[in-house]
């Protein structure tokens, strides 16, 4: 008798046990879709934070810091062998079309040249080149450097600076869309004339913005621009060179036209895009020219 009942409560517990485990399963199998979702909505929770972050700080990913100090400030970045920069969704800085003063070495001054300067007249409009983020809005005074300037950190990974303006009419961290009014030409800083001096820079480096933008027919050269880091054996600086140099074909250009303007031959423009002198040119055609 005692046996008996000794049994029946070790089927009772058996069978509870039983149960436990199968309720425990169950609640795991029914929590394991819970979990998936949660962490479904972490992820898409992250990617909202990091798009929102991105959105505020435009080339969050290749910049090493957001500061409001100085326009190089990036002397222990690391700077990638090639990047490439999205053009598209452009804006002109200016309508003014006539280039006073080319990027490069200049002699006469014994000094590196790093943008273009635009004839503007003072009061006339400046815009911004793309989307981004106003990094600088400085006054470097009447006879210094850049003058009033700006500077502005773009979604494509490059920053632009406006020098010799006579007013701001944006503020430092202010969120801009290409075409926006940022500030009005003028002859501030170290200028011996009105003009708009148009730098474009990746990571501080200078590149030459009439590689990307041509004044001349208000337009980009191409949809988009290569940099490649070179580096110097004496100084190993890096420097800008655009790997494999395009040009977008305009109404009225020529293979002559062209190789005169890009520093090639029609030779050499027949041979990299496989045409002949006889090919007709398309405006919008995209031509390699190095």
């Amino acid at each position: 008798m005692i046996f008996a009942k000794i049994r029946i409560v070790l089927v009772a517990l058996a069978a509870t046990v039983m149960v436990g485990e199968l309720h425990a399963q169950d609640l795991m199998a029914r929590q394991a879709p819970v979990d998936r979702k949660l962490k479904s909505i972490d992820s898409l929770a992250l990617q909202k934070q990091i798009r929102a972050e991105q959105s505020l700080y435009p080339g969050l990913d290749i910049y090493p810091v957001w500061t409001n100090k100085q326009v190089n400030a990036y002397g222990d970045a690391i700077v990638p062998e090639s990047y490439t920069f999205d053009l598209t969704g452009f804006c002109m800085p200016t309508t003014n079309t006539r280039i006073t003063d080319i990027f490069g070495y200049r002699p006469r001054r014994r000094r590196v040249h790093n943008g273009l300067d635009v004839k503007v007249y003072i009061g006339d409009t400046i815009r911004s080149a793309f989307d981004g983020k106003v990094r600088i809005v400085k006054d470097q005074g009447r006879r210094r450097g850049y003058g009033k300037y700006i500077v502005i950190r773009h979604d494509n990974g490059l920053e632009t600076v406006y020098g010799h303006l006579s007013k701001h009419l944006v503020v430092e961290d202010q969120l801009v869309k290409a075409g926006d009014v940022i500030g009005l030409g003028g002859n501030t800083g170290r200028s011996t004339g009105s003009h708009l001096h148009f730098e474009t820079r990746f990571l501080g480096i200078p590149l030459d913005p009439a590689k990307m933008f041509d004044f001349e027919k208000q337009d980009i050269v191409a949809d988009s621009y290569t940099y490649e880091k070179k580096t110097k054996a004496k100084t190993s600086r890096a420097v800008a060179a655009g790997e494999g140099i395009y040009y977008k074909v305009k109404k009225g250009d020529t293979l002559g036209k062209i190789a005169a303007r890009q520093g090639t031959t029609v030779d050499r423009l027949c041979k990299l895009n496989r045409i002949t002198r006889k090919s007709i040119l398309r405006p919008g055609q995209v031509l390699r020219c190095s």
